[in-house]
Formats: C-alpha cells, structure tokens, sequence
C-alpha cells in the first residue's frame, strides 16, 4: 500500500555564505559545494594519491540506486537531522564515518539516546573533510565471477580523506577494490543497474586528457556501463550534478525536474526530459519520463536529490507551496513506495539529502535478472517468463519461493511455480489469454539466507504489463525457443522455419534483434528484408550467437522479433550459463573490426572506424532499434588495415533521423561486427 509520511525539523542551519567578490573567477570545478577558504587556495591536482587497478572481470553490473542496500553511509559531524537516521536504522544498516573512538563513543550515545536500532549501528574509524558521503563514497560493482567489489576513483575536489573512503568502505566490507582513473563524483552519476548511466557533461569538462569515446569506454570496462548518456546541465548551476535535476527510479524509469515556460532554462529541462523519452531503457521500452516541479530559488525547491533506500523514497522538502505536489509525484511514478518527506534548515537546491548520504549495497543480494514482456504480445498458447535468479550470499533457493505472480485485467494475482532449467534459470508459465487480455506479472524469489525478492523490485504495486493481440494470422516460427547448450552450436548456429500457416502469403518485414547492448547475435539473412514468403514455402534462418573480438559473453537470454506485415513473432533465446566462459571467437570469425566511434552521442556528424587485417569486401549498415536498414554506407571492397567512414546522421532519402539509438552493422562475407550509435 502506498503511504506517505512527513517528518518535520525546523532547523536554522545556513550554508556559509561567500562573498560575490570572493567567489569571483574562482574556477567551476572548485565552487562545487561550498568549498572552504583553505580548500580554494589548493591547486587543482593537489596530489592526491590514486591508484589505478585493471578493471573487474567481464560482465560487470554496477548495483543501482533502487537495488536492496545493506546500509547508508553518513558521515559525523552530520549534515543530516538526527531523526532521519533514526528512521533509516529501523529497518536498514546505517554506517557512521567518524574520525576516532572517541567520536564513536559520541555518536552512539547521541544514537542510543534518539531512538536508533543498535543492532542496525556499525562505524567505519577514517579522517574525512566532508560530508557529502555521495560525492565521495563507493560505487559498488559485480564482477563476472559473482564477487562484489568497490570501484574507486579520482573525486573532483581537493579533499584526500574523503577520497580515500572508497578504500576504507571496501576493506570494512572485506571486498575488491578498484581503481578507475576517471575524474568523477557522485553526484554527477546514476545508472539503471544494467548497462546505462548517466551523467552532466561536467565528466567531459573534468577528464579533458580524455575523449569522449575514452570516457564512454573506461565506464564500460570498469562499470558495465555500455550506454553512457552525457547530457547538458539545464540547471544552470555551478555545481552541474545530475542529482540537482534528475534520478533514475528503476531500471525503465526517470525523474526530471520542470520549471514554468516562463523560466530561461525551460527549453533545456524539456530537452533532458525528451531525450529519456526517446531512449530506449534497458528493458527494451522506452523510458516512463516522470516530472516533478523544481522552480527554485525561493523557496528551494530541491525534490530530485531525494534517496530510496530499498522501499523507503526520503525527500528533502523545504516548507515551499510546491512540496506536496512533489511527494505527489513520487507516489505517481512509485506505487507500492512509502514516500517520506524530510525538512531540514540547509536543503539547498544544489544540495539537499542525496548528497549527503550513500547506500551500500547488499553484497549478499538475492539478484532476479528478467527481460520483462511489454507492450502488444501476440496471442500464444501461453507465455513463458524466463528468470535467471541469482544469491549472493551462497545460500540455496526455497524452490517452492520461485513464483510466477500474474493478474488478469487488473484482479486479483494468481501464482505459478516456476520450474529450474539450466543452472540458475527458471521458467514460468501464464496460461492462455483471449486477445485484449492486460496481463500484469512480477517474479518472486527467497533463498536460505533470509533474503527475498521480486522483479520488478516492488512487485505487486507495480508489476510488468503486457496485452495480448492478435498481430500474426498465419505466420508460424518453429522452434520458438532456440536453447544453445553447447558452444558449437553457438558459433555454428541454430536454424529457424518460418512459414505460412494458411493458404497466404506473409510478407516478413525485418528481424528486430532486440537487446543489442547485452547480447550479440544475428541471424541470416539480415539484410535481404523485405521478403515475401509464399504459401506452402518457407524460409530457414539461422542463428548465430558471438560476441566482439576479445571480448567475453556476458547474457544468458534473450528474445528476437521476426516482423510479418501483421506484428511480429517472439523467438527467445536461451544460452546455459555455463557456456559462458566458454565461447571464444575464433580468430578468423570477424574480419572486420570496428575500432572506434567518435563522437557518441553525435548530433551531425559520426566518424566511423573500421579495421581489416587482410584484403575484403565490406558491407556497412545502419539500422535503427527495430532492425530495419536505414543507410548503407558502403557495399565495396577495402585494403588491409584502417579505413574512415561518416554518417551524417540522415536516411537513404537524405531525411534526418530523429535522436535515438541506431545500431553499426559490418559485414564481411558471413562475418558480422555490431556497434551502438547514439544520435542526440
């Protein structure tokens, strides 16, 4: 049930003031956050020590904001009221940075003495300068062998002990550390706990020795974070944080700020706001762009730099005329949440109680991972949910915890068991369903450790939707489940029939190969659509499942979408994660490489680089979301070694594109490259 609580402080804590002239030709990066006298004084790289490590192995995830944390992170001398602690510790860790025993020992009696579960109380004993513990504190990431780790990095202000407490966290936690040589903050960072982030263009301004493309790919190695969307700051503010306006609040749903029509920063806010709209979320939707009012200045208006804190929402309200309507807001975009808001004195609008706290991640999480059914969903016999669920902890699964939770029309959830396939992937079925049939689904799941969980997150309250259609009469795809369980047949491929059903012709438009930015693989023919296929005949494609050269798999499924002139059908995609470690591309698999794409995001211009150790004929594409060809940038023949290509962003009749994603195709003979565009 949805519910919203109010905690009220009056507080007469004000942020130091700095005189105009003082802050005069101070330097962007050195007004973040109200930096001392002292501090400005400091040069830029005032030696701080860092130190670089090789990134995790592959597939990393960075955890996510709305994943399940273990604890927040707050520093003493606090910048938060003693209350909202309290609160926090009632139902999750909270961790305390202070300076010595003897702070410990005062900070637990000020704990003790308000109310805070003792229980839920641990300390880390570290110097720190700040308490801005999100700017500063750790980034959590999963390597590909399943082991949790802390990545560090540079933070962009003169502060060494805060710098150093991504390492102090790692060792209190007893896991891996590295080191991302990347200028970055906190502040300035959200992701969506699969293979997007997001941040201000401040990352470009801080990291010049640095390309975009550089920056772009060290988030990947070090986070997994393949889809970096770089935007402009519509705030307006020195500080240019991406929290001071926007926040991911799952994995396909953002929060941007808004202001009058009136205000001069309104075409930027709504520029930010139609980008997400226009992009693709790792769950193969578009974004669910949610807007709360943030007119600032007077009164501030501070209510994206909120935290959630597993099914808690905590949001700064100031006493303004608009903080109802912010919390409204938050119970728009997040049934099922309870919705908490908090006052306190020195909530400003470029820092408020976002940055001021830092979930660690429950590093013994129980994980569900789920490419959810969206949208319209041709009518089928039934409808198998695949789920790959993954604890952490090492604790085994009560198998009789694995559900399957669906509503029809909105009644009442029903639950289905869902059964083990491969290693940690599960399979569960929704019955048949009559054509405009809304079907609402989420995966539940506990294990031995305690731990329990669904997808998505808050499950019923919000579950994932889909409506049953009948797009396709006639057309059949058989199998419709492609299970790869050896790493032949991965490279070899596995053959797909498609044919009429009845005494009708199909026409089959293009195949749809939906999950690019996890998942590499293809099917052939590709770029011979549209095809008409005739009654009684039938088309064989097969499917190869590869990945880019040195480089290692990193999905277990996925689903493709062969387009008739009617809809489309489903083909899921099934690889045993065991296979994983062992798929390698043989040398002589791709011959055509690509090496580089600058800029990306591009708004007129990408520059293409395509490598080729040997003599060939090269076919290169663009194909936007869905797989349909948009531009052939060359069918032809190309020497040994590196070649430069351009796309102008236009389609073959010389029509700009819109702003979205486009995908790179190479093609040398049966050998195919892929690679992700991004056109703002």
């Amino acid at each position: 049930m949805k519910k919203i609580s109010l905690l009220l402080l009056t507080c007469l804590i004000l942020l130091p003031a700095l005189h105009a002239q003082e802050m005069h030709d101070i330097p962007i990066w050195k007004k973040m956050h109200y930096l001392n006298t002292e501090e400005m004084l400091l040069p830029h790289d005032n030696l701080k020590d860092f130190y670089p490590t090789d990134p995790p192995d592959h597939p990393v995830r960075m955890v996510a904001e709305f994943e399940h944390m273990q604890s927040v992170l707050v520093r003493y001398p606090f910048g938060l009221p003693t209350f909202l602690i309290v609160e926090m510790s009632q139902d999750c860790g909270v961790t305390t940075i202070v300076a010595n025993q003897s702070q410990q020992n005062t900070v637990s009696g000020i704990y003790q003495g308000s109310g805070a579960n003792m229980a839920n109380i641990d300390f880390i004993q570290a110097p720190t300068d700040s308490y801005w513990t999100r700017d500063y504190g750790p980034w959590f990431v999963i390597d590909g062998n399943g082991e949790f780790g802390v990545c560090n990095f540079p933070y962009n202000r003169p502060r060494p002990d805060d710098d150093d407490i991504p390492i102090e966290v790692a060792n209190h936690l007893g896991i891996e550390l590295y080191g991302m040589p990347l200028t970055h903050t906190g502040g300035n960072w959200m992701c969506s706990g699969v293979t997007q982030g997001s941040s201000t263009d401040l990352v470009w301004d801080e990291n010049l020795g640095m390309s975009h493309q550089e920056i772009q790919d060290m988030v990947d190695d070090y986070l997994g974070i393949d889809e970096y969307h770089v935007l402009p700051d519509p705030l307006g503010e020195y500080i240019k944080h991406i929290d001071c306006w926007g926040k991911f609040l799952d994995v396909d749903k953002v929060l941007i700020g808004s202001v009058p029509e009136s205000d001069p920063r309104y075409d930027d806010f709504e520029y930010v706001a139609d980008y997400f709209a226009d992009t693709i979320s790792d769950w193969g939707a578009p974004y669910e762009v949610y807007r709360v009012y943030t007119p600032g200045y007077s009164p501030n208006t501070p209510y994206t730099n909120s935290l959630i804190l597993n099914k808690k929402v905590f949001v700064p309200i100031t006493g303004s005329p608009y903080d109802a309507d912010a919390l409204q807001a938050y119970e728009d975009a997040m049934p099922g949440y309870e919705i908490i808001g908090i006052m306190y004195g020195s909530w400003a609008n470029t820092d408020a109680l976002h940055c001021r706290t830092k979930g660690i991640a429950d590093i013994e999480m129980l994980h569900i991972k789920h490419m959810p059914l969206w949208g319209n969903i041709q009518i089928q016999d039934d409808y198998e949910i695949i789920a790959t669920i993954t604890a952490y902890s090492g604790s085994a699964l009560y198998t009789d915890s694995v559900l399957l939770y669906y509503q029809i029309n909105g009644g009442q959830f029903q639950s289905v068991q869902m059964v083990q396939q491969l290693g940690n992937i599960y399979a569960g079925v929704i019955p048949f369903q009559d054509e405009g049939t809304e079907v609402g689904y989420y995966i539940h799941a506990a294990d031995m450790s305690g731990r329990s969980m669904n997808h998505p997150y808050i499950g019923a309250p919000d579950p994932h939707v889909f409506t049953v259609v009948q797009m396709i009469p006639g057309l059949i795809v058989t199998p419709d489940t492609l299970l790869y369980t050896t790493h032949i047949q991965a490279v070899d491929g596995l053959k797909l029939r498609i044919y009429p059903e009845e005494e009708e012709d199909v026409l089959i438009d293009n195949i749809n190969m939906e999950g690019w930015d996890e998942f590499y693989w293809w099917a052939e023919p590709i770029v011979t659509f549209p095809y008409l296929l005739p009654a009684n005949d039938s088309l064989v494609l097969t499917v190869y499942v590869g990945i880019p050269v040195d480089q290692t798999l990193g999905f277990v499924q996925d689903t493709m979408f062969i387009e008739s002139e009617g809809g489309d059908h489903e083909v899921l995609i099934i690889v045993d994660e065991d296979l994983i470690s062992k798929i390698k591309v043989p040398d002589d698999l791709v011959t055509a490489s690509i090496s580089g794409i600058y800029p990306n995001p591009f708004s007129t211009l990408c520059n293409l680089m395509i490598s080729l150790p040997q003599d060939a004929r090269v076919s290169v594409y663009v194909l936007d979301n869905r797989g349909s060809l948009i531009r052939t940038l060359a069918e032809n023949s190309f020497t040994k070694g590196e070649h430069r290509l351009a796309w102008d962003g236009q389609d073959v009749n010389g029509t700009d594109c819109p702003a979205g994603i486009y995908y790179l195709l190479v093609k040398t003979g049966e050998k195919i490259s892929t690679g992700k565009l991004i056109k703002r």
